[in-house]
C-alpha cells in the first residue's frame, strides 16, 4: 500500500524520530512504512493520521 508519510511529515517539518516518537514507536518503523517495506496496523495508521493532521485515506493510497 503506497501512502504519502514522507510528504505531510517534512511539509510539518517533523523528523521520523520525532513521528516515531509521538506515534510510541521506533524510527526504523516510520521509516519501513515510508518506503513501503512495512504496512501498518490500523491503530498505527489512524495514530500517524492524526500526528500528521490528515485524515486517514489522504495517507494511504491502495
Amino acid at each position: 500500500m503506497k501512502n504519502d508519510i514522507r510528504k505531510y511529515r517534512e511539509r510539518l517539518n517533523i523528523s521520523q524520530g520525532k513521528l516515531a516518537e509521538l506515534c510510541d514507536v521506533t524510527r526504523q518503523t516510520i521509516n519501513a512504512i515510508e518506503n513501503n517495506k512495512y504496512n501498518p496496523s490500523l491503530e498505527l495508521a489512524f495514530e500517524l493520521a492524526k500526528n500528521l493532521g490528515v485524515k486517514v485515506d489522504e495517507l494511504f493510497k491502495p
